[in-house]
């Protein structure tokens, strides 16, 4: 069992990053320069928000806290907080889920999954695993917003006029 945790903890992610690579090969190429654009803008946020809750709160990992406890693979007696590896995979989940909601979800699982075995092999509490996720969602939600905002002057494509301004002419 250790060792189906330890697989899942630490290489889970990288058939996330995979499958969202695969979705990327198959979107219209409107699509894609979509999820491009708002897979950089997540990252960065992303990252910011990792740094800046790290700096705003401490949460040493379970090894560190009790000694007894033994990690199930070597990591170091940093920060834990909060779980990269689940933020980025929510991140990645979320954003794929934008474009194809079915896949999205069971990558969002998956990467749930991946924090989940992160607490169970020792190097993360749960509440490291929720600030991830919660970090994932506030990342993606602000690079829809970016380019929603972004998209029409980005495409050349122009706004709907009003029925008013219609009218008018």
């Amino acid at each position: 069992m250790d060792s189906l945790i330890t697989l899942t903890a630490q290489y889970l992610l990288f058939p996330i990053l995979i499958a969202a690579a695969a979705t990327w090969l198959f979107l219209p190429r409107q699509d894609k320069v979509g999820l491009a654009v708002q897979a950089i803008v997540s990252l960065v946020i992303a990252v910011a928000l990792i740094q800046l809750a790290a700096a705003i709160h401490t949460d040493p990992r379970p090894f560190v806290v009790d000694p007894s406890v033994t990690p199930l693979f070597a990591h170091p007696a940093d920060n834990g907080f909060p779980s990269d590896h689940t933020a980025l995979g929510a991140t990645v989940a979320l954003l794929v889920m934008t474009y194809r909601r079915s896949l999205g979800a069971v990558l969002l699982v998956a990467s749930i999954l991946v924090g989940v075995a992160r607490v169970a092999a020792h190097v993360h509490h749960a509440q490291d695993i929720v600030a991830g996720v919660l970090i994932a969602a506030l990342a993606v939600g602000a690079a829809i917003a970016v380019w929603r905002w972004v998209r029409p002057r980005f495409t050349g494509q122009t706004q709907p006029r009003r029925l008013s301004e219609l009218a008018s002419m």
